[in-house]
């Protein structure tokens, strides 16, 4: 989407639609305030009332509360409202008077974000009538702000369209998102930029390198695993960044299968995946003054003749022993390697996201996703960024009673246990086994991946962790 910053007047605007924000106990600004229709224009949070100046002849009144309460994850709810009421009108170009506050370009950058994701619909396989005209799609955003925000609102725009494209991997049918696939979209992000190189791993160099978890989880379906480790080279003088995504692209189980309804959502075991690749190309575009390192682990986990069991016995990158008592536990099997990988090849702190535990939705719902974490000053980091982006993450306790429950009978771990508790925290606990002494912190985030129901990001694929990742780049740059 085309985004731009103006300081024309309202009444010259030229957009198909005009937004502006009201705020309760507040007036409408004065050139507006005569308008036909004005007196049902509400400040209250999320109301929406059309109006008809003169000029411009349409705008769209949105309530954002509060003034004592306006935020950014408001006006991001507000852009999303508008951009969607932009869709109804078949609008293909909106404005956006800033509201004011002492906070212009978080507010700005919300906005941006907010109209991006708003507009986002998936619907590369639905067939339409030759003879019917296409749906209009929102093509611009105008700002109506200061010049200085210009910089905040291209930084949104980039994260915001990165997020999308995480929405659009996360949507596609496992068919058609294999491991193949997304190995191929990393090469086309690495293309894109300079900065970024790429290198793929096939099933026989995972095998040889000894990365346990990965050659068990893929061997029982057909696909070809792939191991994909994408390089960032921004410079900076800070610490080297690792992400970790997991890219299970369609989990069934295994042998320890799934109940059948809802099934058809596991195409986005790869949410975590989507949400690296993305996240780092948004971070080229923006050349943040770092060196990061991403690898990503992409199989599906099928059952067959040839699945893991129940009961085997893997050996994993570094070396540790894993008695598998659940193949639906698989998603800490392949980030175990790609932690481990990614710490070996120079990760200096390291972030892993993933769809990873069905427990987090218990404990969190689709507001806040999972942290845990071996650091604190990482954690915190993460936290702020959560706070500012609106990807909230809520943080576990590590404790040794956790870590005595992942330790095996006959190996030195086991990926399940016996008794059902602390299901995320357990699984944290797992993967810390495989950073050594590095900086580390999981973010689970089976509960806000998908059918999350913010404006901003609907029912369906959400992209989260895009904003959240590129947001922790920028924070630890330098």
């Amino acid at each position: 989407m085309k985004v731009d910053v103006s300081q024309i007047e309202i009444a010259a605007v030229g957009a198909d639609l005009l937004a502006v924000g009201l705020c309760e106990g507040e007036d409408l600004p004065a050139d507006l305030a005569s308008a036909r229709g004005a007196a049902d224009a509400k400040g209250g949070f999320k109301k929406l009332a059309t109006i008809h100046p003169e000029s411009p002849s349409r705008v769209l009144v949105v309530g954002l509360g509060k003034r004592a309460e306006l935020d950014p994850e408001r006006t991001r709810i507000a852009a999303a409202l508008a951009a969607k009421e932009a869709g109804r009108l078949d609008a293909t170009s909106i404005a956006w008077a800033l509201p004011e506050s002492g906070r212009d370009d978080a507010l700005a950058g919300g906005l941006v974000t907010g109209t991006i994701l708003g507009a986002y619909r998936f619907d590369r396989f639905k067939s339409r009538d030759e003879e019917g005209p296409a749906p209009a799609a929102l093509e611009s955003l105008t700002l109506l702000a200061p010049e200085g925000v210009a910089a905040a609102a291209e930084a949104a725009r980039v994260c915001a369209e990165a997020q999308n494209r995480a929405r659009d991997l996360q949507s596609l049918p496992s068919n058609v998102a294999t491991p193949t696939h997304l190995a191929e979209r990393a090469g086309e992000i690495a293309a894109a930029h300079d900065s970024l190189t790429v290198e793929v791993l096939d099933r026989e160099q995972i095998a040889a390198k000894g990365m346990g978890g990965l050659v068990a989880v893929s061997q029982g379906g057909p696909e070809d695993p792939r191991l994909i480790v994408l390089r960032y080279s921004g410079g900076g003088s800070g610490e080297t960044l690792g992400l970790v995504g997991k890219g299970v692209t369609f989990d069934t189980g295994g042998i320890s299968l799934k109940s059948a309804p809802g099934m058809q959502e596991m195409k986005m075991d790869m949410s975590g995946a989507a949400a690296v690749l993305e996240a780092v190309g948004a971070i080229a575009e923006l050349g943040l003054a770092l060196e990061l390192i991403a690898v990503v682990p992409s199989t599906e986990n099928m059952p067959s003749g040839t699945a893991i069991k129940p009961g085997d016995i893997i050996t994993q990158y570094n070396g540790k022993t894993v008695e598998i008592n659940n193949t639906d536990a698989e998603g800490r099997l392949i980030l175990a390697d790609a932690l481990a990988y990614a710490a070996e090849l120079g990760a200096e702190r390291i972030v892993d996201i993933a769809t990873l535990t069905g427990a987090v939705m218990m404990a969190l719902g689709s507001t806040y996703a999972g942290l845990v974490s071996n650091d604190d000053e990482l954690a915190a980091a993460v936290e702020q960024v959560g706070r500012e982006t609106g990807e909230l993450v809520w943080r576990l306790p590590l404790h040794p009673e956790y870590k005595a429950m992942t330790k095996g009978a006959v190996a030195d771990l086991t990926n399940s246990a016996a008794k059902r508790k602390a299901g995320t925290i357990y699984a944290g606990s797992f993967l810390e086994e495989f950073v050594g002494e590095t900086p580390w912190a999981h973010v689970d985030i089976a509960g806000t991946s998908w059918d999350v129901g913010r404006p901003y990001t609907g029912n369906d694929a959400s992209g989260f962790g895009v904003r959240l990742l590129t947001a922790l780049a920028r924070e630890l740059a330098g």
